[in-house]
């Protein structure tokens, strides 16, 4: 008898005795897949109604807590910068560990920061707090989209997001106009605890309608440097273009000193993700063309969404002088546009698999209307305003899920995880240092303005010296309160300022029409994660068989080792790499 001793041999051997062919699963109908998203949908429904019931009322809670334009900025941005930060951890852990917990521990942190955030005493401490509801919306808004992509293939995909989205709609619609009239009735600090009912639903709905499929049982590694990293680089960044040519000059020793330090702190960063062994965010995802330009694209979609979310309160409320419930009801064209995008798109693109056509669309609408908020002013004809919004929104909706959708289409289950929040981080990141830099903008081109207006303007009455006073202290002002030969000069000045800022997103929104002309074109899979998964397995044990059987019958017989010593061969990846391309190859005739 000859003994084999090639460690290729004994690796698949071990791979043969260790793995039991996986269980087909019945496919599940409409009705089950709902009820299995239904926790889901309640879950991204608090998110999504938590933040726009406070949208509306965020420069009353502003000016209530004595905050300036800076600090407004902040208190978004802190909360995009935590949800950034915390995305591409959400979703590597999605790889490595159960992921129907994760979900619940995402809701239960979102849950307590926005409790917290209704008996904030200060704006400084309103902005530690949406630090932790940030961490919450980033496990919630890539884990959510995972554990769909694990029940629902991608062709069928766009139809059930479809209905999610118009669940969305009923609380993105919905929350703006509640937030008013919960403002004018019982005081913004009642907004926050509105969620709290939700919230508990989905945690119940979780326990009892969610079951995901285990990953594949792994030591959990945390790139606890890369975390560090990425925090400091963020956040030194964030700092420095937010605080830049107001605190301190742009050519000062601190504004070099930021800017070096963001700059050593990001590429350390990039640095170590080649070399960890669970990185982040995996370099090797931008050898994927897809991923790659979807990114690209990511990058203006998330300037261009959160610079309306943020600044549209703001324009309505300063400078048309509206209440937070007329403010809400003004915000109704840009959502209509935005859901009723989605939910329709995505019916088409599930009904007949074409993708492409669709996002290049959205982004020629989503640029014109960036476009169109450019030429705002505080005047400007409502009419006029409603149809700028309606497009920015329309071209959104047809965009945001679709990029998600084409990378998850395009990516192998093993990085669902990661390739899915990456998307997601990007986005944020720069849809952050979008907001950001827009506020700055926004900040110094409002106290340009009001200057301009008050060359020559001489106070004559005791109220008119002391909305000067207000004004000069940097505070965001309360519009409603300034005497009327004032107001128009404020109002005027917040409408140019955002529309000042709106000129920095038209440049990103072009770049996402060249990413999306250059994505691969690839047809949509009919299989859902899970189920690649399982014939990802299959064929292991095929080729296993195959190379056993090889060995056998040229050598006569094969020593077995011990399974914990065995590794898979080269050659058997080499083969199933193959096969995975092959397929694609197919698929795309």
């Amino acid at each position: 008898m000859v003994d084999v001793d090639q460690p290729s041999y004994s690796g698949v051997f071990s791979l043969l005795t260790s793995h039991t062919p996986p269980a087909v699963e019945t496919p599940r109908s409409p009705r089950e897949i709902f009820t299995a998203i239904s926790g889901l949908i309640v879950g991204m429904f608090v998110a999504v109604l938590s933040g726009t019931v406070v949208s509306t009322s965020l420069p009353v809670i502003i000016s209530d807590l004595g905050g300036t334009q800076s600090q407004y900025t902040w208190v978004i941005t802190a909360s995009l910068l935590a949800t950034a930060i915390s995305t591409p951890i959400w979703g590597k852990l999605a790889d490595l560990v159960d992921r129907k917990i994760l979900v619940q521990l995402s809701l239960v942190l979102f849950t307590v920061g926005t409790v917290i955030a209704g008996f904030s005493t200060d704006t400084n401490m309103l902005i530690a707090v949406r630090v932790v509801q940030g961490i919450g919306v980033g496990g919630l808004m890539s884990l959510v989209m995972i554990a769909v992509a694990l029940i629902i293939s991608p062709r069928e995909r766009g139809k059930y997001m479809g209905v999610v989205g118009g669940i969305m709609a009923l609380a993105t619609i919905g929350g703006p106009l509640l937030g008013g009239f919960i403002t004018d009735a019982l005081g913004w600090r009642a907004n926050f605890f509105v969620g709290v009912p939700f919230a508990i639903l989905a945690l119940i709905l979780l326990q009892f309608t969610l079951h995901l499929p285990k990953p594949q049982k792994a030591k959990v590694t945390i790139d606890y440097l890369g975390i560090v990293l990425l925090a400091v680089g963020v956040s030194t960044l964030l700092i420095w273009v937010s605080m830049g040519g107001n605190q301190f000059d742009w050519d000062s020793a601190t504004s070099l000193t930021l800017a070096v330090s963001a700059g050593i702190a990001i590429a350390a960063f990039i640095t170590v993700e080649f070399f960890v062994k669970e990185p982040i965010v995996p370099m090797s995802l931008f050898r994927n063309r897809t991923f790659t330009l979807s990114v690209l694209a990511s990058i203006a979609i998330g300037v261009s969404m959160f610079a309306t979310s943020v600044f549209l309160a703001q324009y309505f409320q300063l400078a048309r002088g509206a209440t937070p419930t007329e403010s809400g009801l003004m915000t109704i064209p840009m959502i209509i546009g935005q859901m009723g995008a989605s939910i329709i798109i995505g019916q088409l693109v599930s009904r007949f698999g074409k993708w492409k056509s669709w996002m290049l669309l959205g982004s020629v609408l989503a640029t014109v209307g960036v476009s169109m908020m450019a030429t705002l002013r505080y005047d400007t004809p409502f009419a006029l305003v409603a149809v700028y919004m309606f497009i920015l929104g329309a071209g959104l909706g047809m965009v945001m899920q679709n990029l998600t959708l084409i990378v998850q289409n395009d990516t192998p289950p093993q990085q669902l995880g990661v390739a899915s929040s990456g998307v997601n981080f990007f986005r944020t990141i720069a849809g952050t240092i979008g907001v950001t830099v827009m506020g700055s903008v926004l900040a110094t081109s409002v106290g340009s303005y009001v200057a301009d207006g008050l060359k020559g303007f001489v106070p004559t009455t005791p109220v008119e010296i002391s909305a000067l006073k207000d004004l000069g202290s940097g505070d965001v002002p309360r519009v409603s309160e300034l005497p009327d030969s004032i107001r128009t000069i404020v109002e005027s000045a917040y409408g140019h300022g955002i529309a000042d800022a709106f000129l920095i997103a038209i440049p990103l929104a072009v770049l996402s029409i060249l990413a999306i002309a250059f994505i691969k074109n690839k047809p949509l899979s009919t299989k859902t994660a899970a189920e690649h998964m399982r014939e990802a397995e299959e064929a292991a044990i095929e080729v296993a068989e195959a190379e056993v059987g090889a060995a056998m019958n040229a050598t006569g017989s094969i020593r077995v080792v011990d399974g914990a010593s065995a590794s898979p061969a080269p050659r058997l990846v080499a083969v199933l790499e193959r096969d995975e391309k092959e397929r694609d190859e197919e698929e795309g005739r």
